[in-house]
């Protein structure tokens, strides 16, 4: 969003000096130096382009009403990127309080990738009013010229990546003006330059961009890019939105794009122009990102867009945002609530629910309220205001809804700044460790409070580690490759090796049909294995093989642990499993799915996250900002106590939320649960079969870490596929 504003800036101010307009355009954003938001508010620009966070701050302060009272129109550009998450709940509330202060306000929203206008109708509208909300469609343009490049050889059985097809990636490079390579990962981008640079015969000019470099190199990046300068740019989602940079003339997409409408997105960055096709290339990392390859490409031609998922506002951005307001200026409870209310997300939100946001923030909860720091609002003459002005600034050093895992500063001895790395990823390095970062070989000289210094080097280095859930492949795109298997009138169009792969699959097993849950199980080298094709993402998949090894252990199947990958999970242990359907209960999710959150750390992260963006605990305090360890610290106190004297919480509520939702995917695991019921196929081969090669490979994979050479690992996966490919 950051490198978005400072597109459009600069799109916006060559119209406006051609015609000589005196028309002041600012950007205001996390990057945006203090001085210069301060005397935005003095004198504002005629255009401010703004993030949700930053709008929330502005509207903290006391001078927000004479700020806005004139404000005409607010754009949303991109509105699908974060209309139905927390960023998109805070903005709602913004407009709805902006609304309230300027009441004629008119809204517009942007989007090239919205499958159901009306649902975003909706969320733009005051009051819900879709009818207020006038639906234009722009043309749509040249059809893209769209293609899935194939590797020299054959399409790798495992990985994700794409990595194997670098030389080629590099020569269409060489053959375009300018190509932007989108990577689904930060860690990966690093290693994809790295793969890039070691090919460049021609030194051809190419760089890299994610969230987590500096703004010094996200901005000579982005200027050199604008200028024409950089024949190749390594990128993430942090280009994904409506950056304009026409001499782009290729966007290549390493590994599987996960959804249409994010594929659609980033192929709009080439030939940002209506007149012109958009060229792009797919780099598929194994069989199964092939067929998902083709069905977004297929999806795409179709004008097939990924569905939206629209769920009520979170109970921590809310408590966020009335604190903002009570910043700025005392209020009326039951104008606030309905202010509140006009936003839809917050449209069914019920008065008492309200009522214990507001004693949550002026008490900090019943098992809190003892404790003096918690007490930041105060109820006085029917009025709600902020108890003391020391919560004020805590609130504007703190405010914010994306809650990144704690990062280090990584820079050279003479202070130059080249990113961040997260903390977790620095603990693991000791002084002359080396890491790739910023298109570098770093080495590490030593760790100085916030600060990771480091020099350059040409030794050997690895790739930093982020956290975060992996993006799943969406609900279309996996309808579509359950499809193609319950096609073979579909399987020319594919590559021999993948038909091959479809064909023996098809001989020695069978073939998902839509709407089949297929169970494999075979024995292999001493061990029983259960493979399941579900096709429900990464995330689910990681959840449900936690869920699956508790049932198959209390059920006396020995087992040894599970691998999962975007479309199936593989279980492994000592006894076979000859009742497959007994392990997908239902009450899964209302018995194991309970106990294991409680037992592991997933509702303890839900809840630091809440907890920070509701306002319990500080990440920074005037002049200093609180370790990853201090955070954590607090937070897990605070948890441990909640959870023993008050569980049902606001916040312990809101981060149940996002545990069961988020961060497990859970809607997705009651619908393959409800599918397994009456749709679960078992079958029960000799030996390994064709379709679960991709996912067991991933088991040696996972025993590289722990000391096996690569060599081992590649002769590994080759006796696999010539065991599932044998003709007998």
């Amino acid at each position: 969003m950051k490198a978005l504003a400072i597109d459009v800036q600069r799109n916006l101010l060559d119209p406006i000096g051609e015609m000589g307009l005196d028309i002041r355009v600012e950007t205001r954003t996390g990057d945006t130096p203090s001085d210069r938001k301060a005397r935005q508010r003095v004198r504002p620009p005629q255009m401010l382009l703004t993030t949700p966070e930053s709008l929330s701050l502005l509207l903290s302060h006391t001078d927000a009403a004479p700020l806005f009272e004139h404000l005409s129109t607010i754009v949303v550009d991109e509105v699908h990127a974060f209309a139905g998450g927390k960023r998109g709940d805070l903005l709602a509330l913004c407009m709805a309080r902006l609304q309230t202060l300027a009441p004629a306000l008119r809204r517009v929203a942007l989007s090239a990738t919205v499958a159901d206008p009306d649902a975003y109708r909706a969320w733009l509208a005051p009051d819900g009013d879709i009818d207020a909300v006038t639906l234009v469609r722009g043309d749509p343009g040249a059809d893209p010229d769209l293609a899935i490049l194939l590797p020299q050889d054959r399409i790798p059985w495992s990985g994700h990546s794409g990595r194997y097809a670098a030389a080629q990636v590099m020569a269409e490079i060489e053959t375009h003006r300018t190509t932007l390579v989108f990577c689904n990962t930060r860690s990966l981008a690093e290693l994809i330059f790295q793969d890039l640079w070691a090919v460049n015969e021609l030194k051809l000019p190419i760089g890299i961009h994610h969230g987590s470099l500096s703004i010094e190199a996200r901005r000579k990046v982005e200027g050199a890019m604008a200028e024409g300068r950089l024949r190749g740019l390594v990128c993430t989602a942090s280009l994904d939105l409506g950056v304009d940079w026409g001499d782009v003339d290729l966007v290549i997409q390493m590994g599987a794009p996960k959804g249409a409408s994010r594929l659609t997105q980033r192929i709009g960055r080439a030939n940002h122009r209506l007149d012109e096709a958009s060229e792009a290339v797919i780099v598929p990392g194994n069989r199964f990102e092939y067929l998902e390859a083709r069905a977004a490409l297929d999806a795409i031609e179709e004008g097939e867009l990924d569905d939206e998922i629209f769920r009520p506002g979170a109970l921590d951005v809310l408590a966020q945002h009335v604190m903002a307001c009570a910043c700025a200026a005392p209020f009326e409870e039951a104008a606030m609530l309905a202010e509140v209310r006009s936003a839809l997300p917050y449209s069914a939100l019920a008065p008492e629910i309200f009522a214990q946001v507001l004693d949550y923030i002026a008490t900090g909860g019943y098992a809190l309220k003892a404790y003096d720091r918690f007490r930041r609002l105060v109820h006085e003459g029917g009025m709600w205001r902020v108890s003391h002005p020391k919560f004020i600034a805590q609130h504007r050093l703190n405010a914010g809804i994306i809650v990144e895992a704690t990062m280090l500063n990584v820079r050279f001895r003479n202070g130059r700044g080249l990113g961040k790395v997260e903390e977790s990823f620095a603990a693991t390095l000791s002084p002359r460790d080396t890491f790739f970062f910023a298109g570098l070989s770093l080495e590490v000289e030593r760790i100085d409070g916030e600060d990771l210094f480091v020099r350059a080097t040409s030794k050997p280095a690895r790739i930093p580690t982020y956290g975060g859930a992996r993006m799943p492949i969406s609900t279309n795109l996996a309808t579509r490759v359950r499809r193609y298997f319950a096609d073979p009138a579909q399987w020319p169009r594919f590559p021999a090796d993948v038909r091959d792969w479809l064909e023996m699959q098809a001989r020695r097993s069978v073939l998902p049909k839509p709407g089949q849950l297929l169970v494999e199980t075979f024995p292999r080298e001493g061990r029983h294995y259960m493979v399941v094709y579900s096709f429900e993402g990464w995330n689910a998949h990681q959840s449900l093989g936690f869920l699956l090894t508790r049932r198959m252990e209390t059920a006396g199947l020995k087992p040894i642990g599970f691998v999962a990958s975007d479309y199936a999970i593989a279980t492994f242990g000592l006894e076979p499993v000859t009742d497959p359907a007994s392990l997908f209960d239902r009450d899964v999710l209302e018995h194991e799915f309970v106990d294991w959150v409680q037992q592991s750390s997933l509702l303890k992260r839900a809840f630091r996250e809440v907890a920070v963006i509701g306002g319990l605990v500080e990440r920074q305090h005037p002049g200093k900002r609180k370790t990853g360890r201090q955070v954590s610290f607090s937070t897990d106190l605070i948890y441990d106590v909640l959870r023993k004297y008050e569980p049902d919480h606001l916040l312990m509520r809101a981060a149940w939320q996002d545990a069961r939702a988020r961060m497990t995917d859970v809607g997705r695991l009651a619908d393959l649960l409800d599918r397994a019921a009456g749709t679960m196929l078992h079958v029960d081969l000799a030996r390994v079969s064709p379709l679960a090669v991709p996912v067991l490979v991933l088991i040696g994979r996972e025993r590289v870490t722990q000391g096996t050479t690569d060599d081992a690992l590649l002769i590994e996966a080759e006796a696999l596929v010539a065991e599932a490919m044998r003709e007998d």
